[in-house]
Parts: C-alpha cells; structure tokens; sequence
C-alpha cells in the first residue's frame, strides 16, 4: 500500500517545517504498517494557480498529480493562517479539482477507493474549521474520509509558541495521530478488498 503526503508549509526546505514534524507521527505510524509514503513539500515545488491537472511550461504539479493516482492513502498537512488552511493547501485542492472529470478504466472518478486525511498545525484556534474545509474538499473529490481521520496541534487563540518549541499538547496530539493512520488504513484495505463499485 502506498500513501502520498502533501505538506502545505508556507516554508521551503530547509526550513524547519512544525507541520512537517507532527506529519511525521502519521507517516511513523503509516511504516509500522508497511506503507511506502512519499512526501511532497509543495512550496519547494514550482505549482501555477489553475484547475487543470498540466498547465505546462515547467508546472510540476502533474508528477505529483501521478503519485496521488498511484497512492490508496493521502495526508494533507497544513498550517494554520488567519483560521484557514494555508493558501498552498487551497492551491492543491484547486489543482485537484481536475481529478473530478478524470475516471478510471470502469468510469469511476479516480478518487474513489481512495482515503484521505488532514494534518493542522498553529499557535491559533480554527483547527476543526480547517480539517472541514479540506475533508470537504477532498469527498467532492472522490475521497473516501474514514472517521477520525485527522490530528492537530494548537495553542488556541492568539500568539504562542510553535510545536517545535514546546510539548504542550504533544501526547495528545501525537496519539490522535496514530490513531488517524490507523483508521486510514483500515478503511483502505477494507475498500482494496471491496471497492465501490463503478
């Protein structure tokens, strides 16, 4: 089984990413179970607003676009800013709206029989709004989101410390995370042994 993880940092490589860092639970979680995961930092990758899944002239979103279809599991891991979604998480869910009218070999939208998940992070309330918008996004996709298929961290309203600076709300965090990878894999392999049908 394999899994795709986008992480919607604002921040390049080498940045240190604190999405990135609770991403990791999951993707730790996701190994133990023998899943290969690949991990895109979408702002180290040249991505054009658009709709469509090639916009050319050096767009690298259709290498991603073919890991994602290549992928029964995919993670969305996003910071909070200003209570949404980072606009790089926004971007992937524009450029994903192309996999809507794409189907499989039996006229399935690709997305089906594919689970999904959500990764929040910030040192601001809005963490629950975050995980509906993008859950949202990605079942008019085709998703299937299991239950409990998602973990954040926050420090709730206003300024504070980053999750890399301290253990505040770690353990929580961090379990409701295994928890997460757990449930994606289960729904996946229960939808790999009996998909839903075309």
């Amino acid at each position: 089984m394999r899994a795709v993880v986008l992480n919607c940092t604002l921040k390049k490589s080498p940045e240190q990413s604190n999405t990135d860092l609770l991403a990791q639970v999951v993707i730790d979680e996701l190994a133990k179970k023998d899943v290969e995961v690949a991990t895109f930092r979408l702002a180290d990758h040249d991505i054009p607003p658009g709709v469509v899944t090639d916009l050319g002239g050096g767009d690298e979103w259709p290498q991603i676009h073919d890991a994602l279809l290549a992928a029964e599991i995919l993670v969305v891991a996003t910071p909070t800013w200003v209570g949404r979604p980072s606009s790089i998480a926004q971007r992937a869910l524009e450029r994903m709206d192309a996999m809507i009218s794409e189907t499989d070999d039996e006229d399935r939208p690709v997305a089906y029989n594919r689970v999904a998940g959500v990764v929040v992070t910030g040192n601001e309330d809005g963490a629950h709004h975050v995980i509906s918008e993008i859950s949202g996004g990605l079942g008019d996709i085709g998703y299937t989101i299991p239950g409990q298929a998602w973990t954040y961290w926050n420090r709730g309203p206003g300024p504070g410390k980053d999750y890399s600076e301290t253990d505040e709300g770690h353990d929580w965090s961090e379990n409701t995370g295994r928890t997460m990878a757990a449930n994606l894999h289960a729904v996946a392999s229960a939808l790999a042994e009996r998909p839903i049908p075309a």
